[in-house]
């Protein structure tokens, strides 16, 4: 389920026309980069999974919505960094990655 919804993420950064190149291969590349953690964290745990890639995908539809609203993307970033709060022993990589992910997500709302 986790894995599925991080393709669904994938296909809507691709296919979105209000990111530029640039943006549209950093998000690409953080989400490649987050997969294999998302894998690990899902099979012991996956409703922290399943929590962390839907604040990923609302961060992401916030920060690629034509008319943006910095309210609505702070909240949802906000809320994606709170989702790895606990990991940082236990999956250290997991929580550097969602937080790279979370910082160029709030970068392109600006």
């Amino acid at each position: 389920m986790v894995q599925n919804t991080i393709e669904k993420i994938e296909e809507k950064i691709r296919t979105n026309s209000s990111l530029n190149k640039k943006n549209k291969a950093e998000l690409l590349d953080l989400l490649a980069t987050l997969k294999p953690e998302m894998t690990k964290l899902s099979k012991a745990q996956a409703e922290h999974a399943e929590s962390i890639a839907g604040f990923i995908e609302r961060s992401t539809h916030e920060a690629m919505r034509q008319e943006k609203n910095p309210t609505l993307l702070k909240i949802a970033v906000d809320g994606l960094s709170a989702s790895v709060k606990g990991f940082e022993v236990s999956h250290p990589q997991l929580v550097e990655n969602v937080n790279y992910i979370a910082n160029a997500l709030a970068n392109m709302g600006i």
